[in-house]
């Protein structure tokens, strides 16, 4: 057991040592994936699968921060999975409230929720919002009260504006997608659009002759954030199920054959070789 200890810490190593710095992504999304499937390949409940994943996210983080990313985005709960059965859907909300929780009590990073928030029983939609709120910088808390009213739908965080080092938090940055779906995310960016028009006086014939494209990604969940660089997916499934559709049109992709629970540092710093191995073309 030593040995292999031993050589899983010189492969890691050396693994590390293979990534240049300047070629780590900046901002990494993350479809956590595999967590019922661990549970039934262990013989465990669904709930115990869901509460493995959880443990997993702030290793990871712990990993990103290392490795030098600026920012991760990560999918917990999409609006598909508010139609599961009661009886795993309450455990999971609980277990996802509890993690941000945990997040939010280290002070380590400065977390965001994006996602269709309302759509989630009132407690905990509460929960989240207090536990995000919790991180904001104090150098960002004067922000928080300008900003609040013209934050997107969907984004919530102590500071509701741009996120960067702009704001003098270094921290990194912790998206929180829960109740999150690509396409529902663009319907409430429009819908906000319309509304907004319309309360500038303009027709419908208005919006349509000048709306484009950096209309939309303002009113993106995400508003003021860089697009991910790299999305990552474990589990082995082969697609994106609507995972920040809009803003990953220029994303690399790493799809991983683990399950989220048994995620490892190896397999985190394999994506990042792969990433910094390629040649982005930005659609050209």
């Amino acid at each position: 057991m030593a040995g292999n200890n031993l050589v899983y810490e010189f492969y890691e190593r050396r693994l590390a040592a293979q990534i240049e710095p300047a070629r780590v992504p900046g901002h990494v999304g993350v479809i956590l994936d595999g967590n019922r499937r661990w549970a039934r390949t262990k013989g465990f409940g669904t709930a115990q699968g869901h509460k493995r994943g959880a443990d997993k996210i702030k290793e990871f983080l712990g990993w990103a921060e290392v490795a030098g990313v600026r920012m991760v985005t990560l999918w917990l709960l999409s609006t598909d999975n508010l139609s599961r059965d009661q009886a795993e859907l309450s455990p999971l909300l609980d277990i996802i409230a509890h993690a941000v929780d945990e997040l939010a009590s280290t002070g380590r990073w400065r977390l965001r929720l994006v996602g269709a928030v309302d759509l989630l029983p009132a407690p905990v939609a509460e929960r989240l919002r207090t536990a995000v709120a919790s991180t904001a910088s104090a150098a960002s808390t004067a922000t928080a009260s300008a900003a609040s009213v013209q934050a997107p739908r969907g984004a919530e965080d102590g500071a509701r504006g741009a996120d960067g080092p702009e704001d003098g938090d270094t921290r990194m940055h912790v998206n929180i997608a829960v109740g999150y779906g690509g396409r529902q995310e663009i319907a409430d960016a429009v819908r906000d659009i319309l509304r907004e028009r319309a309360v500038a006086g303009d027709s419908l014939e208005d919006v349509a002759a000048t709306l484009s494209e950096e209309d939309i990604t303002d009113h993106l969940y995400t508003k003021g954030q860089p697009d991910p660089d790299l999305v990552i997916r474990t589990s082995g499934e082969q697609r994106l199920s609507g995972f920040l559709l809009w803003q990953s049109v220029h994303s690399e992709f790493y799809f991983c054959e683990v399950n989220w629970p048994a995620f490892r540092r190896i397999d985190f710093l394999r994506a990042l070789r792969d990433y910094a191995g390629r040649e982005r073309r930005m659609g050209r």
